[in-house]
């Protein structure tokens, strides 16, 4: 934001002494300059940036040779957005954007009598150094995309180890809940039976005491095995927390909406890891894909007691849908548990939704 402001006062402050200095129409450039700002902050939606820039150029160009009476603030005016389109702009488009500034300014400079020469080899000079300086950003952008790719891949790691360490635990847990249920259990309910045959053939108040304390001890076992359990059917507030600690670490803005009713829904743990990779890897395309960082997820509940998820964000340049890996991989594990999922995208929403049966 710091830079586009930046920018935009060089701009502002360019057009105002074009005005001020060399305009002898100032109603009509004051006109001009207004449509021009109206194009300049459409550059900030990065779409058609071309197009918009070659607009830019274009009005620039008209002023100067109809309503001005010195070209040098024009010149440098028309630099300014070069350089600042060699930065914005794709690799293969710069050189046409270039040599159709070169253009105009050879134009600009030959219809106001200026010289001619100077001019050309000034342009050729600047012309090398706004190739150079857009190569400069391309390999930049690059190098951050490796650099997001290799983040993206670290944390999905770290995850992972995080997530086969909580399967692990819980598996353990419900073995060991299995064990004291199958043991345990059953032979303090096989206790209790003797002991009340005994009560009943002996009529000893002792034995009636020992049946009392032996279930109470049964009652404490169930809430043992009830409460090793707890943790398998606490699938979503786990998902909740594990998306609350991908949106810290990426810098996304999740926008989390959970409808009435999701909380209660029983979800195993196997289940709930399949939610959870839905969820990272739909915001994962939205990291690598998205120029906007902000993602909505929604969980609720169907009619069928299933749990139901959308997960939208914002694309600007949308390109054909491609199943890659990652959704082609989601979609089969979903499937896997009897599951529904659908991905899509309209001219500005990416969508990932679906249903999993809860359990």
């Amino acid at each position: 934001m710091k830079i586009f402001s930046l920018r935009f006062t060089v701009f502002v402050t360019f057009w105002l002494l074009i005005i001020l200095l060399d305009s002898i129409n100032i109603p009509l450039s004051i006109t001009l300059f207004a449509l021009s700002l109206a194009i300049y902050f459409f550059l900030s939606v990065k779409r058609r940036l071309l197009f918009l820039y070659s607009m830019l150029s274009c009005i620039v160009f008209i002023h100067g040779c109809l309503l001005t009476d010195n070209s040098s603030l024009s010149l440098l005016l028309l630099l300014f957005i070069t350089m600042e389109a060699a930065i914005s702009l794709m690799k293969e488009m710069v050189p046409f954007y270039l040599a159709m500034n070169i253009l105009l300014s050879l134009s600009l400079i030959w219809l106001n009598n200026g010289h001619l020469l100077e001019t050309i080899i000034i342009s050729l000079l600047f012309s090398f150094l706004v190739l150079k300086l857009n190569h400069m950003t391309d390999e930049r952008r690059e190098q951050r995309e490796i650099y997001d790719q290799l983040l993206g891949e670290y944390r999905n790691l770290k995850r992972m180890n995080l997530a086969a360490e909580q399967n692990a635990r819980l598996e353990e847990r419900t073995k060991i809940a299995r064990d004291i249920h199958d043991s345990v259990g059953h032979r303090l309910t096989a206790l209790i039976m003797k002991l009340e045959t005994l009560a009943i053939e002996t009529k000893h108040p002792g034995y009636t005491t020992l049946k009392q304390m032996a279930n109470e001890s049964l009652e404490e076992t169930r809430q043992a095995v009830k409460a090793l359990k707890t943790d398998e059917q606490e699938g979503i507030a786990t998902v909740v927390h594990l998306i609350r600690k991908l949106e810290a670490e990426s810098h996304l803005l999740v926008q989390f909406t959970i409808k009435q009713g999701i909380l209660s829904v029983p979800l195993s743990n196997e289940k709930s890891i399949i939610l959870y990779r839905v969820i990272q890897e739909a915001l994962t395309n939205a990291m690598r894909h998205a120029q906007s960082r902000e993602v909505h997820v929604t969980l609720g509940k169907s009619a069928a007691g299933a749990i139901s998820f959308e997960i939208t964000n914002a694309i600007h340049d949308a390109k054909p849908l491609a199943y890659g890996f990652g959704l082609t991989n989601m979609q089969k594990r979903v499937e896997e548990v009897e599951g529904f999922l659908d991905v899509y995208q309209t001219d500005e929403t990416f969508v990932v939704k679906g249903t999993i049966p809860g359990s």
